[in-house]
This record gives structure tokens, sequence and C-alpha cells, in this order.
């Protein structure tokens, strides 16, 4: 019974150590299908647009879909979930508020470069009256 603990114990850590390479090797598998769709929609234009663009979209998908069961797909899928919660949790500015805000924002930038073009004027004047160069 101690002996059968042992085995698989050690079973389970050699599946933990070989999981970054089945993942690697499920990301080349994912690659190598997703080029291989790009490549044979661009390299068969004699054939159906809506033929190629299915044949894409599903390859692409049977790669998201090997691309999902590596660690990392995993990860970016609970991180893609977890972003649309807090999303969904934002409190979005009205019409009006969104209206105000951009006024005042074209208002302060119009100022600003008034500002800034009068600072402008001043030193060019400056320098040419030090230069003599009316």
């Amino acid at each position: 019974m101690v002996e059968d603990r042992n085995r698989r114990g050690s079973m389970s850590a050699r599946l933990e150590n070989a999981t970054p390479l089945a993942d690697l090797l499920k990301w080349i598998v994912a690659s190598v299908l997703f080029v291989a769709a790009l490549a044979g929609f661009y390299l068969f234009p004699e054939e159906s647009l809506l033929l190629r663009v299915i044949g894409l979209l599903v390859v692409t998908g049977a790669c998201a879909v090997i691309v999902y069961t590596t660690e990392k797909g995993r990860s970016l899928w609970l991180f893609l979930r977890d972003a649309r919660t807090e999303v969904r949790k934002v409190v979005w500015p009205t019409r009006t508020e969104t209206l105000q805000t951009t006024g005042i924002v074209i208002v302060m930038v119009t100022i600003l470069a008034i500002v800034m073009w009068g600072f402008d004027s001043l030193l060019s004047m400056a320098v040419k009256s030090l230069l003599g160069t009316d």
C-alpha cells in the first residue's frame, strides 16, 4: 500500500513535469494549424471566398480550443472573464455628461493654443529684434 502511494506520487510528479512540454506541443500545433489556414486562405484565391472564410474560422476555432486546454490558455480565459465582469461594474457617464466634458476639453485646448501662440509670437519678435532681422 505504501509502495502504491509512492508510485502514484512519482507518477503525478512526472505528469507535472510533462505538463509544460505538453502545453508547448499544443501551442506549436495550434500555431502550425493557424499558419496553414492563413496560407490556404491566400494560396487558393480561385476558391469561393465564403468557403475560404468558413475554413479559416473553423480552423481558428479549433486552434482556440487547443490553446484553451493549456495552462496559459485557461488563465487567459479566466482573465478575460474577470475583465468582462469588471467592465460591467463601471458606471458609464450619461450623454449629457460626455458632451459637457468634451466641450470643456475643447475650450481649454483652444485657450491653451491661443496662449502658446501668444508666447511664440512674443519670443519670435524678441529674437528678431535682438538679431536685427526685421
